[in-house]
């Protein structure tokens, strides 16, 4: 984020202005003007005692705020918001249980490495530490899952210090910053004077050629080499520099959960997702290589499964924007640390000579591809999210809860960025994919935005049906319901001897009808004969609009690695 300029608010003054008696200006006055002069067009909150001032400012200003009917809906809202456009999504809320009520989504930011701005406010800075009313330590609560934490003690400040915050969470690796507002601070006056220019904006690092070269000689003498990418391709900004480099050399790649869409999602050598639940394909394929090219990945336990198993005849070639990943879990052979486009750029091998290995990996893609012909008539749900997905076509932007859903989601969808994927990865958070629907659709109200959710999952915060009926949200929401915690029935029935405890929704809403109560369009679906009629309904609605879709409780996700097995050892149906 560029920091401001004394121009950049001199010119939301004429000179006729300057002639007049200043209106008082306090330090809530500057955190909305700075926020205006960053370019920030909407932030997501809800307001309460020490933050008031700041809401007293925001009217008038030309700032969207979307009340949300709980904080961390707040949050993840701007959280999706960010990660369709790349910079930081704003969200605030009060002391006490505001900030508190935020700490999820934060966390939820930071192992995802979303750039997000957290304002919140706290009681005077008289009060701070002596336990009054709404007072926790949000600035040390918070830390463990911050890129930084400012308190703000004078006002004058404050358009230094937001401007900084912005430059650290897009800088880098991405992640949220917390500001937290003393309410004396918001409300002394105060004329600050604006940064007088840009920082300056750090080069991204390039390893050595010989290095380069080195990983160059290393795959020319690789038989069976495979891509494996991961989330940071998508933070560099290098997916057309991924897709370039597969289409140059022909090596068979494979994804994270958050690098889906990283690849061309038709590609022949794209093999899908490995890890827990990832094809056969892309883990038997990972378990014979020889040359593993890791690129923005971080050998996360749910991809490896049992890490001193994994690709255990592969020599290593680690590519990442973040030095420290590099060696953190998995010892490389060959470390490169920098701009991901540059370093694919400098593999300069061609197409190489692995037919033989390539065919291999595209045929045993085609022989286990996920089947969809489930005997019975009721809905069966990879097939309904395989149809969807195909039906929004490029378009398509899913903003997926956690449970069975995301990993059907991840297995059975197209898409063709990976933006348009979103979800809580490295949190799995649940109640995430409705306020990140919402925030998705606010930004890309062009696209077909679906809420793909489950029957636990929305419950979490169903109040946002709510902000979605307020602000004429064009969100779809494909709620599937098993009456039950899917994934947690699924790993009780396998992983501990079918003692299913407390996973029965039995009493579950008529979630049509919640939604009616909401104002919102809804319908049911019942049975497989209903499904091309219901997304025809879905995509094509203009407002918020829930589909609660009945499917059956036994249906489990497959396959599956069991925990502290090796990703060879997968579970199948």
């Amino acid at each position: 984020m560029t920091a401001l300029t004394a121009t950049d608010i001199a010119e939301t003054t004429s000179p006729a202005d300057a002639t007049r008696p200043r209106a008082r200006q306090t330090g809530a006055h500057a955190v909305v003007r700075t926020l205006e002069a960053l370019g920030v067009t909407r932030v997501f909150g809800y307001p309460g005692g020490a933050i008031m001032p700041v809401y007293d400012a925001l009217t008038g200003s030309s700032l969207q705020h979307i009340l949300v009917r709980h904080e961390q809906a707040a949050a993840f809202a701007a959280d999706a918001q960010a990660r369709l456009t790349g910079k930081a999504g704003v969200c605030l809320a009060t002391s006490g249980p505001g900030a508190t009520n935020l700490l999820t989504g934060i966390a939820n930011a930071y192992l995802d490495s979303v750039p997000m701005i957290i304002l919140t406010g706290q009681v005077p800075s008289g009060l701070m530490g002596t336990d009054a009313f709404q007072e926790v330590d949000v600035f040390g609560m918070s830390m463990p899952v911050v890129k930084h934490s400012i308190i703000i003690r004078d006002p004058m400040r404050i358009p230094e210090m937001i401007a900084e915050a912005f430059e650290i969470a897009e800088g880098g690796r991405p992640g949220p910053v917390l500001i937290d507002l003393p309410k004396d601070v918001l409300q002394a006056e105060a004329y600050p004077t604006f940064p007088p220019g840009p920082r300056p904006v750090a080069e991204p690092s390039h390893p050595p050629e010989s290095d380069l070269a080195a990983a160059t000689a290393l795959l020319a003498q690789a038989k069976r080499p495979i891509f494996y990418i991961g989330g940071g391709v998508t933070l560099a900004g290098a997916v057309d520099a991924v897709r370039d480099f597969m289409a140059r050399t022909g090596i068979p790649t494979v994804a994270t959960l958050k690098a889906l869409g990283c690849a061309h999602p038709d590609s022949e050598t794209y093999l899908g997702m490995l890890g827990m639940h990832g094809g056969r394909a892309a883990n038997v394929a990972v378990d014979e290589s020889d040359l593993l090219i890791c690129c923005g990945a971080r050998f996360d336990d749910r991809a490896t499964g049992r890490l001193d198993s994994f690709a255990p005849g592969a020599r290593i070639i680690h590519i990442d924007g973040d030095a420290a990943e590099i060696d953190k879990l998995r010892r490389a052979e060959i470390g490169l640390a920098g701009d991901i486009t540059a370093i694919l750029a400098g593999i300069t091998n061609g197409w190489l000579d692995i037919a033989d290995w390539r065919e291999t990996c595209i045929e045993r893609k085609h022989r286990h591809a996920f089947r969809y012909d489930a005997p019975g008539s009721g809905v069966f749900a990879p097939a309904m999210l395989k149809e969807l997905s195909e039906a929004a076509g490029d378009d398509f932007i899913a903003a997926c809860d956690v449970g069975q859903h995301q990993m059907w989601v991840a297995q059975h969808c197209r898409f063709s960025r990976p933006e348009h994927h979103l979800t809580s990865a490295g949190l799995g958070a649940m109640g995430y994919g409705l306020p990140a629907g919402i925030g998705a659709a606010m930004t890309r109200p062009d696209h077909k935005v679906v809420t793909i959710t489950g029957d636990g999952s929305i419950m979490m915060n169903i109040q946002e049906l709510a902000t979605a009926r307020r602000y004429g949200v064009p969100i779809r929401i494909l709620l599937l319901d098993n009456a039950s915690l899917g994934l947690v029935r699924q790993w009780q029935e396998y992983f501990f001897e079918e003692n299913f405890s407390e996973i029965d929704l039995y009493d579950n809403p008529d979630f049509a009808e919640v939604a009616h109560a909401f104002g919102i369009e809804a319908f049911t679906v019942h049975s497989r004969e209903e499904v091309p009629a219901a997304i025809d309904r879905l995509l094509n609605a203009r407002g918020p609009i829930l589909a609660h879709v009945l499917i059956d409780p036994r249906e489990n996700v497959w396959p599956l690695v069991p925990p502290g097995a090796s990703n060879a050892d997968m579970m199948e149906d």
